[in-house]
């Protein structure tokens, strides 16, 4: 792999700062996922990482046709990308389940279905599929252990399944389980819980077959436990952050093998000491919520972070000498999925070149409904 992949050959065309996406590198990282699956069809990657309708054409061309997401303007993006079958896995409360009905009733040609793990939310879906004179598939909601949505496994569990089967405007559409407390950096601890939750699984899934009601599919784990659910299971497996990488999965897995595809462009716009320079990199430019260093820059491994405001980032490095205001710095950020959502759109990449420019067009709130 060439280490100057991401050098652009015409800087002066983009401003920064700026996301820029190699679909190289992305149809790369399609292709192994398809791979590590071992079909297409085993397949519902998450859009929340990428929500660019041009990367779901990309999945479609591959023979993916599946998708999962977290809001209505994903839901919407995705539809008007091609996708025929799409999951909103995020439990709809307030006018969001009319929201989804009413999307449903536009985009008839689509299977728009979605998650519960409360009586209430049902009755509204239930409701709302009604209003629209739609039936909306519902996937029963599972805590695997992860404690931050999803109903326990248990008999609970059961009687909110068989109430989504009783109610009319939603019928049961399957088993959903996100298990992203499994994030151990060894592959074999990480494993070895997994495995333990799967037994937990197991038994409930036979508990409600046992009480006559259908499970039509699993929809399992994100990306750390993704090569698990592909080789273990029958799992529909729904990875996001496979697409286009960052650093922090990239240092916390080495057993996943994608490739980075998302830079950041970032330019020196002052250098207040002999060792710092400033860049145009902010909090609006690179996601906050984690420590620094929130962005390596390609080259520059001895930089430390010592400010960071909304416009600015200053960095301390002993090569600061070697910069001039103006020059251009290449970053991978930690976490890319909330970086993205940063920017209005992606400069597209191909041989150093920029080829074309892409809205990020559901990192809106709302598009249409």
């Amino acid at each position: 792999m060439s280490e100057d992949w991401h050098r652009l050959a015409n800087p002066d065309e983009i401003p920064s700062p700026a996301l820029l996406i190699y679909p190289d590198r992305v149809e790369e990282n399609i292709r192994r996922m398809i791979a590590m699956a071992g079909t297409a069809d085993r397949l519902r990657p998450h859009v929340k990482t990428h929500k660019l309708g041009e990367i779901v054409q990309l999945q479609l061309k591959a023979g993916i046709t599946r998708f999962k997401c977290a809001t209505i303007a994903e839901a919407e993006m995705l539809a008007q990308a091609g996708a025929r079958d799409v999951l909103l896995a995020n439990q709809l409360v307030g006018p969001n389940a009319r929201r989804l009905a009413k999307l449903a009733g536009w985009f008839r040609e689509v299977r728009f279905s979605t998650i519960a793990d409360d009586a209430e939310a049902v009755g509204n879906l239930a409701s709302a599929g009604q209003e629209a004179g739609i039936t909306l598939p519902v996937l029963l909601d599972l805590d695997g252990g992860m404690g931050r949505t999803g109903i326990p496994l248990g008999q609970a569990a059961v009687m909110l399944y068989k109430l989504i089967d009783q109610l009319p405007g939603v019928e049961p559409a399957g088993l959903h389980l996100y298990d992203g407390h499994l994030h151990e950096s060894d592959p074999a601890e990480r494993l070895a819980k997994w495995k333990t939750m799967m037994e937990q699984l197991k038994s409930f899934r036979t508990d409600v077959e046992a009480a006559g009601l259908p499970v039509p599919v699993v929809v399992g784990g994100g990306t750390p436990t993704f090569p698990f659910h592909a080789r273990h299971t029958a799992h529909e497996c729904s990875p996001g952050t496979t697409l286009l990488w960052d650093f922090g999965y990239a240092e916390k897995f080495a057993d996943l093998e994608f490739q980075q595809a998302a830079v950041l462009l970032s330019r020196v716009v002052s250098k207040p000491g002999s060792n710092r320079i400033t860049l145009d990199l902010g909090h609006k430019g690179i996601a906050a919520e984690n420590p620094h260093p929130r962005v390596k820059f390609i080259g520059l491994d001895d930089a430390e972070a010592v400010v960071h405001s909304e416009e600015h980032l200053t960095l301390q490095t002993d090569r600061a000498g070697d910069f001039r205001v103006g020059d251009l710095l290449y970053g991978i950020p930690r976490h890319i999925c909330p970086t993205v959502a940063l920017y209005d759109r992606a400069y597209i990449i191909r041989m150093g070149k920029l080829t074309a420019q892409w809205q990020v067009t559901a990192r809106a709130r709302k598009l249409t409904y």
